[in-house]
């Protein structure tokens, strides 16, 4: 059977995670801060699927241009295969994928609990669209009428 040649071939070892380096991640890796403009290494925790950059990037160096609220925007110079010119970089924006922080739901909490009152911080779904009555419509009672088989079956077919 021939290899494959998806996303994650040939990562066995790259994305393997270190000796005595398994289990938990800590948690400075979720709380740090980055800034636009900082340089950061992109280095994949294969332990977390979401937000996972290609194999390709691993162990590169970019530079922050975009931070939202679950990833952080990195910008690579990746040299062109087709290029005439023997191969010139261009720069290719991606996204990052960062575990996000509770900090907003944790507030909500603290401002309840300092009313007293206990709320929950779930996403609710939106619900049912409320009602509403025609203007200007007439009602119209409609009565069936009745079948008779014995002159439907005078009639022929």
């Amino acid at each position: 059977m021939p290899a494959g040649h998806g996303l994650r071939s040939r990562t066995r070892d790259l994305f393997s995670r270190p000796f005595r380096k398994k289990g938990y991640i800590p948690l400075t890796t979720y709380l740090r801060t980055y800034k636009i403009g900082d340089y950061v290494d992109i280095k994949v925790n294969g332990a977390v699927h979401k937000g996972m950059p290609h194999k390709f990037y691993h162990g590169r160096t970019g530079r922050v241009w975009n931070i939202t609220k679950r990833a952080v925007g990195v910008e690579v110079n990746k040299q062109e295969e087709d290029s005439c010119a023997g191969g010139a970089f261009a720069a290719f924006k991606m996204h990052r994928g960062i575990p996000s922080t509770e900090e907003e739901n944790d507030s909500l909490k603290a401002e309840a609990k300092a009313r007293g009152e206990v709320i929950s911080t779930k996403r609710q779904p939106e619900g049912p669209k409320p009602g509403f009555m025609v203007e200007g419509a007439q009602l119209e009672t409609v009565t069936p009428i009745p079948y008779d088989v014995v002159n439907d079956l005078k009639g022929g077919y």
